[in-house]
């Protein structure tokens, strides 16, 4: 099992509301990690790091506000947990989302980027690219793109982490916060969540 310092087991949450959670879980889990399902508040308890997954963010807001969990994880984020979000999750961690005259999307406003919601199209235009994340080795990341956000913009504390080759952001963090466009629980290759893990540990990745 992953230890944290002290021989603690990390134990990880995935919010489970809505959306890809349990590929989530066993990607956590085959790498040794104690990974649990949130859907009340009282699941957040003792949570090393909270993992937001895709889906579809108007449905995770009001799940969010129907299950009462928004308050919980907003409070947990400004006391410094550790928080991974992708696609619709990273949608949800954002301080701004651009373009939102028409949307039910309440963003939780704990990670420092500005977000574009569906920015390539709508399902039909899902892709598959390899990208270059060089945070967590030299061999390129193969990332499934569904209907999927970018970031437009990153505050001051935000690092890149990477880019298509046309330049717009589709990974990020701050501090140890990792917001992704894609979905890494959908390959093989699970150096992402690894990274994540690290990060908790008090780690810079690999």
């Amino acid at each position: 099992m992953c230890a944290l310092p002290g021989g603690s087991i990390k134990k990880i949450g995935v919010l489970a509301l809505q959306g890809d959670f349990s590929e989530h879980l066993d990607t956590l889990r085959s790498l040794g990690t104690a990974a649990s399902p949130v859907r009340l508040p009282h699941d957040l308890e003792g949570l090393d790091g909270l993992i937001i997954p895709g889906g579809e963010s108007t449905t995770m807001t009001r799940l969010m506000s129907e299950y009462e969990l928004t308050k919980p994880v907003i409070k947990l984020c400004d006391k410094g947990l550790p928080v991974m979000g992708t696609c619709a999750g990273m949608v949800l961690m954002a301080k701004k989302i651009s373009d939102m005259s028409n949307s039910d999307v309440v963003p939780l406003g704990v990670m420092d980027i500005e977000v574009k919601r569906n920015a390539f199209g709508r399902q039909v235009d899902s892709f598959e690219v390899d990208l270059e994340i060089p945070a967590i080795g030299e061999s390129p990341f193969h990332g499934v793109f569904i209907r999927a956000p970018f970031i437009q913009q990153v505050s001051d504390g935000v690092t890149v982490l990477s880019q298509l080759p046309d330049g717009r952001c589709v990974a990020a963090r701050q501090e140890n916060m990792l917001a992704m466009a894609f979905h890494p629980e959908l390959t093989s290759d699970s150096r992402l969540h690894s990274y994540f893990l690290n990060l908790i540990n008090g780690g810079e990745g690999q």
